[in-house]
């Protein structure tokens, strides 16, 4: 089967997650994935990447995109070029007056929390704020500052400069001790008139969007530009924060490794990351279409 041309029965275009889905534990895609996607492209579906990643971090995946070469990133606030050097090609970002009227609302709820903001150009956070990923070009600064025109410590002097004119994607709230699922509740509850909250990371930390930003509705523009029905997409997704993704597709997967809210709501089930479950549904898919 050549290039462009899909077998009966197969699905236009796969959307999957990254972290917990597509890549092992180390963050690494295995052979078999690899070459399940080049199986796909061969059979003519698209597959998009769709990940809370920032476009700086798809460098792991970059080179097993074909076709079209788009992924989505930063749960939906931005598209990106994996084949232009992870250019970001369109922003949907969260207003800074809504970041802010979150951040107060946070502080007065749940004290202890502190603040990371996720920018186009790079992520800046408050001293407070775990660094999970170093990045050497941080702003270290209240979170106030971030979102304004503050300068504020930097990691390396003059490698930030100009943040505050890039565009905010993501603003992110992690707090030490509270539950992760009740802290989403809460963070719903006192400022989602404000955002879109969702979480993709084992311990409590929110990942805070402009209102009706998710991966499902950045997906569903993208499909719809493609002339691709829900109903031709096969997703698949491990956290909270593929939820709209798997309930918007016409077909869902949840890993095996998947939090029990995305077991909940999809009909399928694939194997875990580790046992490279998206490859595995990818080849049977193929298989079939073959027969």
């Amino acid at each position: 089967m050549s290039s462009g041309q899909r077998g009966r029965g197969l699905p236009r275009l796969i959307a999957t997650d990254l972290d917990g889905t597509l890549l092992r534990d180390d963050k690494t895609v295995s052979e078999r994935t690899v070459a399940a996607l080049a199986a796909a492209e061969v059979a003519g579906i698209e597959v998009f990447f769709v990940t809370g990643r920032p476009a700086r971090w798809m460098g792991v995946v970059s080179e097993h995109v074909h076709g079209h070469g788009l992924a989505i990133c930063a749960n939906g606030a931005a598209v990106v070029d994996l084949h232009r050097g992870r250019e970001i090609v369109r922003f949907r970002p969260l207003r800074v007056e809504d970041a802010l009227r979150v951040v107060r609302a946070l502080r007065e709820a749940a004290p202890g929390v502190s603040f990371a903001v996720e920018r186009s150009g790079g992520i800046h956070y408050e001293p407070d704020y775990p660094p999970f990923f170093l990045d050497p070009g941080a702003v270290i600064a209240p979170v106030e500052k971030l979102l304004g025109e503050g300068g504020g410590e930097t990691r390396a002097t003059g490698a930030a400069a100009g943040f505050v004119d890039q565009p905010v994607l993501k603003l992110l709230a992690h707090h030490p001790s509270l539950d992760p699922d009740g802290f989403l509740k809460l963070g719903r509850e006192v400022a989602g008139g404000y955002a879109q909250f969702t979480r993709s990371s084992p311990s409590a930390l929110l990942e805070i969007s402009g209102s009706g930003v998710s991966k499902a509705d950045t997906l569903a523009q993208c499909c719809e530009a493609r002339g691709v029905a829900p109903e031709d997409v096969v997703a698949f997704g491990d956290m909270p924060n593929d939820l709209e993704m798997l309930s918007w597709a016409g077909t869902s997967y949840a890993m095996a490794n998947a939090h029990p809210d995305v077991l909940a709501a999809t009909t399928h089930r694939t194997g875990s990351n580790e046992e490279d479950g998206v490859a595995a549904v990818i080849e049977a898919l193929v298989r079939g279409a073959g027969r």
